[in-house]
């Protein structure tokens, strides 16, 4: 079945928005609370369909609103005629809208539009639809989490099943690596596992505090919510994308059975994906002023000389030995004239570079997998028990491969940048290199094979029990865990020493690279062990693999209703949840991991392969092929394999995180529509929450070089903490159909566990660090909310919101550079390096800071063209919605000595000013189609970026997307989808004058085809 045709022998059978929706807490089975009809259309157009009938009501403990899919939502025909019902694309809309108009609370749903089928093949982006929530996408343009009214992943909190989860993924660094513990990317499950999601945006005392932006609810199906005694619903599906070039398979199948008379039933889903990813682009790492790392070279009779003579073999004519001085006078004093913006009359070069200029290949393998199971019992109209379980696995292999000039990153330790000479440039007026051509440049064929898995596991048991009309309790006993494991993450190149080089944007975003010779012939590439003086010629690093990321929860609540009156409703209870978050890292015996000779016999060209086609998908004068070290062959030939691994006596081992809370609520709700002329009702209570922390990590020692390595230092830190957090709803509903909405509440949330650990981080190759800091206070907030929904026809709505939110106090990692030597640290810890203890690094940690204010105003619209007096048109409807938030936070940018030195106003880390989304759809009994379009304002990553540089920041995109499908019988539908239409390219930039591009990379567009079979 399909669309808007059913009669009555359909309406008769109860439809899954009216019955499924039991799964996000402890709630039971609840009968389908009565809508009041729509006014009916006037007499000179066809009758209008009276409002849908709704998924059943959250429940009041848990607050989780499940909106499930809809199998058939009935709406009158016109008289003498048997009903209507809406199913599809259209009923979800309606079930979701019915949703979000009974609750007191500011909440949106997307509800999954048939069996299985979840209107978009990522959670993340399907919830782009919803005013407010904004999509960030992680490798290969995959959606990966959200942030909301402006505040990102790590304020949003999200349940799944009425239970808190975290769910981890890894990433390519340029994406932040992976996530801190608390956060949540949704690209670890199918989608196919669940029915339904809702955003809570504003709160209530019985939600269990920790989000500033929303709280996410994910539900999975019920047994007893299907319409029919036993269910199949098979998907399959074929992916196509014209960057990758593959076929890839995803399918899915759920089974229900009800037992009994309906009394219980059982419900099993189970979803799998594989795919093959390939990204293409530029990246350039960082944006460095030129004098980061001492310099170019400088030419004949240019006083003083860098590199100084008799350094290193230098000469007055020679930058090295076999490296002469070929450098140009005037781009050479061009750079060194440059001056920053900023510091216009201090002395150094203002002049910026990229510190790696590459072209990257991105191929990820990915396979998804995931599935639930469901039993529930429901022995009288009273009690409802359910045991659900759910597990999901997200297993990627992702091989990173660059072409790259790397003597910009490199000091003169590694003969880089005061090696290297220019022989031509041009500055835009604010110091960015538009082109230029130098000699003496390193170049490098880099890889990196990055294997890991994200596992997420959950089970729990929810009761409800009516022991009167008044009187209801309800339980929740769960447990999960989430874990990320990375089993590789192993970098090797290969380096071509002193080639001329050259760089030009040529009017575009990204530059075009010349790299002087023929990459593509593995023979004009090194692989042997560094000379004395510094020099690299190639090598490969573990970087700290395997290693795991683990989080496990356990929550317990108890909840009681107590209906005082018909008009006002008690609810309290208490609650006890438990997150422990273990971070276990490895490193190797340094003697089984030193870069040696090729074996005899062995060359490059026998270890090596092409990376090939990055010309014609990126074009921008990438090479049609390059040589790269093959990272399998490799290993097995240099005997890698039988690397030993080891812990805490390579001074890396387990830092851990342990907290509970242990809360309790009280609260009134009540509803006063019958009691004056106009409808009130809402909910007013408060929220009390006691959190206990402790937490551990080893303090690096020295790098161990044989299995009898040196201890590293135990350190660790307790603390607790209380707040009260009262909060409050109301709804006006001043005329038919009007609803005014208000809200107010204090609101915490508690920084990534991951920064509460007492550990350590130190990069020798980047020269970078960060310590992390156990004594964290929660970021604390005073919210305000308003809203006007007018409910103007059935499934129709137009509305304005606006939302407040003061936050006392934020957590922002504080950059400091200090010598490497003033930080108490071994210096062991620079092994192998080549980086002296006596250089900078730029060192962060994350503290309490001055927080700031954020504003916003959404505006959304859902119209269905019913009112149309054409049968053709009025299967027609749109969505539409934008937002628009403005913060001021104040973000330390520089310290000494302990003390605040410089400090800037800038936007929320995360927020896009403005973000819209619009869906055209058609819907008749046999055909539907829809098209999305969505848009997202730049967005700031990192403040500050780095020395010279005030900003990082995602500049703004735009995706389209598009699916159809067509029924052949009532059992077998065809579905065709479309994403990335328009082939959109995701662009970082550094910096908000200079707007240097960091990283720009293309995804292609992806289309699918499958079929769906129900019975």
């Amino acid at each position: 079945m399909n669309h808007t045709h059913i009669r009555a022998s359909i309406r008769s059978s109860t439809s899954l928005a009216a019955l499924a929706l039991t799964a996000c807490g402890p709630q039971a089975l609840a009968q389908t609370a009565p809508i009041p009809p729509a006014p009916t259309q006037p007499a000179a157009t066809q009758p209008a369909p009276t409002q849908p009938a709704a998924p059943q009501p959250a429940d009041p403990q848990t607050d989780a609103v499940p909106a499930a899919a809809p199998d058939a939502t009935p709406v009158a025909g016109p008289e003498g005629e048997a009903d209507i019902v809406v199913t599809g694309f259209r009923a979800s809309l309606d079930s979701a809208l019915n949703a979000k108009r009974r609750e007191t609370a500011a909440i949106d749903s997307i509800v999954a539009e048939d069996i299985g089928k979840f209107p978009d093949s990522n959670l993340a982006e399907s919830m782009q639809r919803i005013p407010g929530v904004a999509l960030a996408r992680g490798d290969g343009g995959e959606g990966k989490n959200i942030s909301v009214r402006g505040l990102g992943a790590g304020f949003t909190r999200v349940r799944i099943n009425g239970m808190e989860g975290t769910a981890q993924t890894g990433a390519s660094d340029i994406y932040g690596a992976q996530n801190s513990g608390r956060s949540f990317d949704f690209n670890v499950f199918p989608t196919e596992i669940f029915n339904a999601l809702a955003v809570r945006k504003t709160p209530s005392a019985d939600v269990e505090e920790g989000s500033l932006g929303a709280t996410v609810d994910l539900t999975a199906p019920k047994p007893l919510g299907q319409s029919k005694d036993f269910v199949i619903s098979a998907t399959v599906k074929g992916l196509w994308n014209e960057v990758s070039k593959d076929v890839n398979p995803r399918g899915s199948l759920l089974i229900a059975k009800k037992f009994g008379d309906g009394r219980w039933g059982i419900l099993g889903s189970l979803a799998y994906q594989e795919r093959n990813i390939r990204e293409v682009g530029y990246s350039a790492v960082d944006i460095l002023s030129a004098n980061t790392n001492g310099g170019f070279c400088s030419p004949i009779g240019v006083t003083p000389s860098v590199p100084a003579v008799g350094s290193k073999g230098a000469t007055a004519t020679q930058c090295y030995p076999g490296n002469p001085r070929t450098g140009s006078i005037a781009a050479y004093n061009a750079v060194q004239a440059a001056r920053r913006p900023d510091l216009p009359n201090t002395p150094g070069s203002g002049a910026f570079f990229p510190r790696i200029p590459r072209y990257l290949n991105s191929e990820q393998k990915q396979q998804r997998i995931g599935g639930t199971a469901t039993l529930q019992f429901q022995p009288d109209e009273k009690t409802d028990i359910s045991v659900d379980l759910l597990y999901s696995r997200f297993h990627v292999v992702r091989n990173d491969n660059y072409i790259e000039a790397i003597s910009f990153g490199r000091s003169g330790s590694n003969n880089g940048m005061p090696n290297t000479s220019i022989k031509d440039i041009t500055l835009s007026p604010l110091g960015s290199v538009q082109s230029a051509s130098y000699d003496g440049v390193d170049i490098r064929s880099e890889g990196l094979r990055d294997n890991f898995v994200s596992t997420f596991k959950q089970a729990n048991i929810n009761f409800k029990h009516d022991f009167s009309d008044a009187l209801t309790v309800t339980t929740l006993f769960g447990m999960n865990k989430s874990r990320l494991q990375t089993k590789q993450r192993f970098q090797y190149f290969m380096d071509a020493i002193d080639k001329p080089f050259t760089f030009a944007y040529n009017g575009n975003t990204t530059p075009d690279l010349g790299f002087g010779f023929d990459v593509a012939n593995p023979a004009n590439f090194n692989y042997a062990p560094g000379l004395a003086d510094g020099t690299v010629l190639g090598g490969f690093s573990f970087q700290g693999a395997p290693r795991y990321n683990q989080t496990t929860g356990l929550t317990g609540e108890t909840n009681l209703d107590w209906k005082v009156a018909d008009f006002f409703t008690v609810k309290t209870g208490a609650q006890y949840r438990r997150a422990n978050f273990t971070t276990l890292g490895t490193g190797y015996f340094t003697s089984d991991i030193t870069t040696k000779s090729l074996p005899a016999g062995v060359t490059l060209a026998s270890l090596s392969m092409q990376i090939e086609g990055v010309n014609d998908l990126w074009g921008h004068s990438a090479p049609a092929s390059w040589a790269s070290l093959d990272p399998t062959k490799m290993i097995s030939t240099l005997g890698l394999d039988t690397a030993r691994t080891c812990g805490i006596s390579c001074g890396t081992g387990l830092s851990r995180v342990l907290e509970e809370e242990k809360s309790g609520y009280l609260m009134g709700t009540f509803d006063l529509e019958d009691r004056l002329p106009v409808g009130i009702r809402g909910d007013f209570g408060v929220r009390y929450v006691h959190t206990d922390q402790a937490s551990s990590a080893i303090i690096p020692s020295p790098l161990a070089t044989s299995p009898t390595g040196v201890t590293g230092q135990f350190n660790s830190a307790n603390r607790s903490y209380d707040n009260w957090l009262p909060s409050g709803n109301l709804v006006i509903e001043p005329v038919k159909s009007l609803l005014l909405r208000f809200s107010a509440s204090k609101v915490i949330a508690r920084p990534e566990l991951a920064s509460l650990t007492p550990s350590v981080t130190i990069n020798p190759v980047t020269r970078s660090g960060s310590l992390q800091n156990p004594n964290l206070k929660p970021i604390s907030a005073k919210t305000f909310d308003a809203a006007a929904e007018w409910y103007f026809a059935p499934g129709s709505l137009l509305s304005v919101a606006y939302f407040h939110k003061n936050v006392d106090t934020f957590v922002q990692n504080v950059p400091q550079t200090v010598a490497f030597n003033t930080l108490g640290l071994p210096e062991a810890l620079l092994a192998g390096s080549n980086t002296a203890a006596t250089e900078l690094f730029v060192i962060s940690q994350p503290a309490n800071t001055p927080g700031g204010k954020l504003n916003g105003v959404e505006v959304n619209a859902q119209i269905p063209f019913t009112f149309l007096s054409s049968p053709f048109l009025r299967n027609f409807g749109v969505l539409a919605n934008y937002t628009h938030v403005t913060s001021n936070i104040t973000y330390i940018t520089a310290t000494a000595n302990g003390a605040v030195t410089a400090t800037t106003q800038a936007d929320l880390l995360g927020l896009s000013k403005n973000t819209a989304s619009g869906t055209a759809y058609y819907e008749d009994k046999k055909f539907s189609l829809r098209g999305t379009v969505n848009y997202r304002d730049p967005f700031l990553r990192g403040v500050p970026a780095s020395p010279g540089s005030d900003l990082q920041v995602n500049d703004k995109t735009m995706y389209v997307d598009a699916s159809a499908s067509y029924a052949l019988t009532d059992n077998i539908k065809l579905l065709v989808e479309g994403t990335n239409l328009t082939d959109e390219q995701n662009r970082i930039y550094t910096d908000s004058k200079r707007q240097d591009t960091l990283f720009q990379t293309r995804i292609g567009r992806t289309f699918t085809i499958g079929a769906n079979l129900q019975f």
